[in-house]
C-alpha cells in the first residue's frame, strides 16, 4: 500500500505582496497579446521615429572605445558627470540637487519612501495617473483626491480641504499635459500650490514626464517647483529619447538630497553606468541634439493631436466633447450621451479592433466625471491609423 506524498506547504509571503492584485486595465496588462489588426491607443509611447536611435549608436560605440571601460564599472550613487551637470543646468540647479533615477517611477518610489510615513495621508489627482497609487500601497498611505481640470489641479479645492483640516504629508500631480486629463497647471496656481505646501508642511511631489513635449508657445516655468525646499520634482527621458533606457532623475530640495541618496544606497545601490554614460555622451557631444529631437516630436504629436480630434468629429459627430491638448500624448474626450454605457462602448470598440484606456481606471475618489471619458493615447500610432481608429470607434458608438 503506498501513500500520497504530501506537498509542502506553501512558501512564505508577506501581508504586504499578499495583498497585490495582478494588474487590471492598465500598466502591464496593456501589454498581453490582441489580434493583429487591432489598433492600440493604450500608452504613453514615444514614436520611435523621432527618437535618436543612430546618435545613440554611435554615442554607445565612443563611450564603449574608452580606455578601462569606465561606463562598465560601479559609479555614485546619485548618478554620474556628464549627465547629472547637463540636467542641472538645464534644470537651472545646483548639480548636488540631481539624483539619476531608473525612470520617473523609480523617482516617484524614492519620494513615497522619503516623506511619506506607514499611514499618513497624501492629496492625489482625481483622475490619477493610476501607477501611482500602486505605488503608495508600499506605504500604507491614505488617499485624500483633489480634482484635476483643464488647468490642472484645483488648487482653490486643495486650500479648501486644507483650511478644513485636512493635513497630507504630501501631494502628487503632473503639472504639465496631465495624464490623462490633458491640462497644464498655470505659473499663478504652481505659486500658490508651492506656497500651500510651505505653510502646511507637505512635499508635493510634482511628476513631469510630459514637460516637453508642448506644441507651441513654450511650457510653464517650473521655477515654483525648482527653487521651494517643499517640492520633489520628478522627470524622465522616458518620453523623449525611450522608455527602454529607464533612465530618469530628481531635483530634491537642498535638504533631503543627501537622504535620498542614502535610501538609494540601501536599495538597487545605482542606475546603469553604461546607459548613464551613452546618454551623457549624446547630450554633451551635440549640444543642439536634445532640442532638434523634440522640436521633431512635438511637431509630429501635434500633428496627430490634430488628425485623432478632426477624425473623431467626422467619424462619430457629436458623441465626443473633445479638446486639442497643448502638449503631450493623450486626448480625453468625454462622452456627451448619458446614454451611452462606457463599458459597453469600450467592449464594442475592442470588437471593432481600437483599443483604449477606459476613464473609469483613471478616478481616484468620487467627485469627478472620470468614468465618463476615454483615454486615447497617440504617441506611437501614425495618422493612417488614427483615422482608422476613428471610423471604428464610430461604428462602436452608432451600435449603442
Amino acid at each position: 500500500m503506498t501513500s500520497t506524498p504530501t506537498r509542502p506547504a506553501p512558501a512564505r509571503k508577506t501581508a504586504l505582496i499578499a495583498g497585490f492584485t495582478a494588474p487590471k486595465g492598465f500598466g502591464d496588462a496593456t501589454l498581453r497579446d490582441r489580434r493583429e489588426d487591432a489598433i492600440e491607443l493604450l500608452g504613453g509611447i514615444p514614436d520611435p521615429g523621432v527618437l535618436p536611435a543612430a546618435e545613440l549608436a554611435a554615442a554607445t560605440t565612443r563611450v564603449l572605445s574608452r580606455p578601462g571601460l569606465p561606463a562598465l564599472q560601479y559609479s555614485r550613487t546619485e548618478g554620474i558627470s556628464p549627465l547629472r551637470d547637463w540636467i542641472a543646468a538645464r534644470e537651472g540647479v545646483p548639480v548636488e540637487r540631481i539624483i539619476i533615477t531608473n525612470g520617473g517611477f523609480h523617482g516617484l518610489s524614492l519620494g513615497i519612501q522619503a516623506v511619506v510615513e506607514r499611514g499618513d495621508t497624501v492629496a492625489v489627482d482625481n483622475p490619477i495617473f493610476p501607477l501611482f497609487l500602486r505605488g503608495l500601497q508600499l506605504s500604507g498611505a491614505n488617499t485624500l483626491p483633489i480634482r484635476v481640470g483643464a488647468h490642472g489641479l484645483d488648487v482653490d479645492e486643495l486650500a479648501d480641504r486644507l483650511r478644513a483640516g485636512a493635513r497630507p504629508s504630501a501631494l502628487y500631480t503632473v503639472p504639465d499635459f496631465h495624464n490623462p486629463s490633458q491640462g497644464t497647471l498655470p505659473a499663478g496656481a504652481r505659486t500658490e500650490l508651492v506656497r500651500l505646501a510651505e505653510h502646511y508642511g507637505f512635499v508635493v511631489l510634482a511628476d513631469n514626464p510630459y514637460r516637453e513635449l508642448w506644441y507651441s508657445g513654450g511650457p510653464e516655468s517650473v521655477d515654483a517647483f525648482n527653487t521651494s525646499d517643499h517640492v520633489i520634482h520628478i522627470n524622465t527621458f522616458t518620453k523623449t529619447l525611450g522608455p527602454g533606457l529607464r533612465l530618469g532623475w530628481l531635483v530634491a530640495p537642498e535638504h533631503l538630497a543627501a537622504d535620498l541618496v542614502a535610501l538609494r544606497s540601501r536599495q538597487d545601490s545605482h542606475s546603469s553606468t553604461l546607459v548613464q554614460a551613452i546618454v551623457g555622451e549624446l547630450l554633451t557631444s551635440q549640444p543642439d541634439l536634445f532640442d532638434a529631437t523634440l522640436a521633431r516630436a512635438r511637431e509630429l504629436y501635434l500633428t496627430r493631436a490634430r488628425t485623432l480630434v478632426a477624425a473623431l468629429e467626422r467619424e462619430a459627430p457629436g458623441a465626443f466633447q473633445t479638446t486639442l491638448p497643448g502638449g503631450g500624448l493623450f486626448l480625453w474626450p468625454r462622452l456627451q450621451d448619458a446614454g451611452i454605457d462606457a463599458d459597453a462602448l469600450a467592449a464594442a470598440a475592442s470588437a471593432e479592433g481600437v483599443e483604449y484606456q477606459r476613464g473609469s481606471f483613471f478616478a481616484s475618489g468620487p467627485g469627478t466625471d472620470a468614468d465618463r471619458h476615454i483615454r486615447l493615447a497617440f504617441g506611437d500610432v501614425p495618422a493612417q491609423r488614427l483615422e482608422e481608429a476613428a471610423v471604428r470607434l464610430g461604428r462602436a458608438v452608432r451600435q449603442q
